[in-house]
């Protein structure tokens, strides 16, 4: 018999989609959108759907494996589980706890994936990783700014007399922004597209405008010189609002609207449109990953954000600086689930650098490494670099659905449930503000276990069970119990699937912000707390011929890497076989300097790897781009970030990975 059931998107995407899945004979046979949901109301993407898929695969990992003379041999739970908790007890006496590497990313949300951090802090603490390869940077420059990282609600832009899309192609990352986009538009808002290439967010667009890779920081100095110069600015919010707005001015000084059209590759007429917006509110400015992995990216967000607040655009409907919207993630009780008072040590490595982490730790040396919600072997930057540090480790464990990458790499790999053999709830700290209830629908292939009762267990063989000792819904209320008081219960999750949290659906509108200062700070405070230079600043980008002249005449060509079509990051290539090769998108500039059509293969290539597939011609880029999707396992051809550098962005929390220069050559 057929049921349908409401559940909800677990991928870690801006949009925490609604869902209604078909199951029947105790298997899910379709998965659509659930009309019902306030925000994402019946539409869904690719990415979404491909989860029937991925929890029917019979690539699916059903047993623990174990690798005995280079080759995995199937265990029992017992075998496995045993000599795991063994050897982790082994080393915590020899070593301490911090020897071994917790690698940990953001595959999937759900509350309850935070229980691995409860089973580390437990343990006595582990070495873990910080900062994010996405959007790190981001994050921390909107908390040096404003306090927090606080979006509008997703109605708001409807309030929006202009609409500036900055490096963020919603119609493939955020595709229920693009349904009010459109409904803005009717309603004649004005929508401009800042980005280097010409993308389905552009299409529908009034204005399109390309900007050289990594140079968004420079072109957000140039609208401000020339708000300022037109007298445009918000001189009361300005005064009354914020601090170190003549460290601001002082910085814009430094740079000429001559030279800032020239080395952003823009044209004046560009800049004096684009100050036309911003002075002509209210304003809305929805940003993007991409610009802030670079090693300016947190500068550079600062900038947009100054242009924001000076153009008189902050705390106001219809305005904002959207980055993330980390208020919705603030309001689960995550200090209860992770019981962060319990590790005795703790050593952190960036989440970019871990290579360099485990090849020069010391003090300890890390011995073992347990990688959850992440394929860092295809996932993170400088990928031979990686490769080589986690053969080093004596022990390497990997809990995942299907034989990755890394956990081709792996001594024991631990096969988990996915989001429909599960009871959890659902939310994103990016776009919406609904947190979303899914139960569990359907048994899991043979032995596959939830990573709940996986770090259960192994807590038990480590002596403190007691501190897992609590069902699903028990765990669930701890996280939650403190939202009763706003109407938020499990029991009516349960019943109701989708409620909206509390939050400020308007950001700042009182004016008073989260900073040590309590204003807007052009000059951050909390910066230099943390030891960083506190004005706003700007910097090129490392890899570029402004700063490296010799870099840029080997490897003259930028190269980007978003987000795949139909896969979230590097999950779902796997599942579809079309997806298995590699795609290089070139520039029409490069096409022609290169002698090269579509269909042709060619190598692109620096000092850190090389990478060879087959050319597609971007008809509209910005010249001299390159664009390779970033998520394609090696075992099909190789991941984009065998490229990709492992430095950390200028404020220390982000990846650099845009700024990165290629060479390419035609492959006869």
């Amino acid at each position: 018999m057929k049921q349908v059931f409401k559940s909800s998107c677990p991928l870690n995407c801006w949009d925490s989609c609604g869902f209604e899945v078909t199951v029947e004979n105790g298997k899910v046979i379709k998965v659509e959108g659930d009309k019902a949901h306030p925000i994402t109301q019946g539409k869904i993407c690719g990415r979404g759907r491909m989860l029937e898929t991925k929890t029917n695969s019979n690539e699916r990992l059903t047993v623990p494996l174990k690798k005995v003379n280079g080759r995995f041999e199937e265990i029992s739970w017992q075998q496995a589980l045993d000599e795991i908790a063994a050897k982790m007890s082994e080393i915590k006496e020899i070593y301490g706890p911090t020897a071994i590497l917790h690698s940990h990313d953001y595959a999937n949300n759900g509350l309850l994936k935070n229980i691995d951090k409860r089973f580390f802090n437990c343990f006595g603490g582990a070495t873990h990783l910080v900062g994010s390869i996405c959007w790190g940077s981001g994050i921390e420059a909107q908390i040096w700014d404003f306090g927090s990282s606080d979006s509008h609600a997703p109605d708001d832009l409807l309030h929006s007399e202009n609409i500036v899309v900055w490096g963020r192609n919603v119609a493939r990352t955020n595709m229920h922004l693009f349904q009010q986009l459109q409904e803005a538009k009717k309603r004649g808002a004005t929508i401009t597209v800042i980005d280097p290439i010409h993308n389905a967010t552009a299409k529908i667009s009034d204005h399109y405008i390309s900007v050289k890779p990594g140079m968004d920081g420079l072109l957000a100095i140039g609208i401000m010189k020339y708000l300022i110069k037109e007298d445009k600015q918000d001189t009361a919010f300005i005064e009354k609002y914020t601090v170190g707005y003549t460290d601001l001015l002082e910085l814009l000084d430094h740079f000429t609207l001559d030279e800032i059209c020239s080395k952003a590759e823009i044209s004046y007429e560009e800049i004096k449109y684009l100050a036309s917006v911003y002075g002509n509110g209210p304003t809305t400015t929805f940003l993007g990953l991409g610009m802030q992995r670079y090693a300016n990216g947190g500068n550079t967000i600062r900038l947009i954000d100054a242009l924001v607040a000076i153009s008189g655009n902050v705390g106001i409907q219809g305005g904002g600086a959207n980055f993330g919207n980390i208020q919705v993630g603030k309001n689960f009780n995550i200090t209860a689930l992770t019981l962060s008072e319990r590790k005795t040590e703790s050593r952190s490595f960036t989440m970019m650098q871990q290579a360099d982490g485990i090849l020069q730790s010391m003090d300890p040396t890390i011995q073992m490494i347990i990688v959850t919600c992440g394929n860092p072997l295809v996932q993170v930057p400088d990928s031979n670099k990686i490769m080589k540090a986690f053969q080093s480790v004596e022990t390497v464990v990997v809990i995942d659905h299907f034989l990755t990458d890394t956990a081709e790499m792996a001594d024991y790999v631990l096969p988990t449930t996915t989001v429909f053999e599960e009871e959890d709830i659902y939310y994103a700290s990016m776009y919406h503000h609904y947190v979303n209830y899914g139960e569990k629908l359907v048994e899991p292939p043979g032995q596959a276990k939830p990573d709940l009762w996986i770090w259960t267990q192994l807590a038990n063989r480590l002596g403190f069970g007691d501190e897992f000792s609590y069902t699903r819904t028990e765990f669930i209320e701890m996280g939650i119990n403190h939202l009763h008081q706003d109407g938020i219960t499990l029991e009516k999750l349960q019943k109701e699937k989708r409620l909206p949290l509390p939050i400020q659906h308007t950001p700042w509108k009182d004016r008073e912000f989260s900073t040590p200062s309590g204003k807007f700070e052009f000059t951050s405070k909390l910066a230099i707390e943390k030891g960083f230079e506190g004005k706003p600043h700007y910097l090129f980008p490392i890899e570029s011929a402004l700063t490296n002249s010799l870099l840029a005449e080997k490897y003259p060509y930028q190269l980007l890497s978003i987000h795949p079509l139909r896969s979230n990051h590097s999950q779902h290539y796997v599942l579809i076989d079309a997806m298995q090769t590699v795609k290089i998108e070139i520039s029409e500039d490069i096409a022609n300097e290169k002698g090269v059509a579509e269909g042709d293969q060619v190598k692109i290539y620096n000092d850190r790897g090389e990478l060879t597939g087959s050319v597609k011609v971007l008809k509209k880029a910005h010249p001299k781009t390159i664009n390779v999707d970033e998520g394609l396992w090696h075992k099909f051809g190789g991941s984009v970030n065998l490229l990709t550098p492992d430095r950390v962005s200028d404020n220390g929390q982000g990846s650099t990975l845009y700024d990165c220069l290629v060479g390419l050559e035609k492959v006869e």
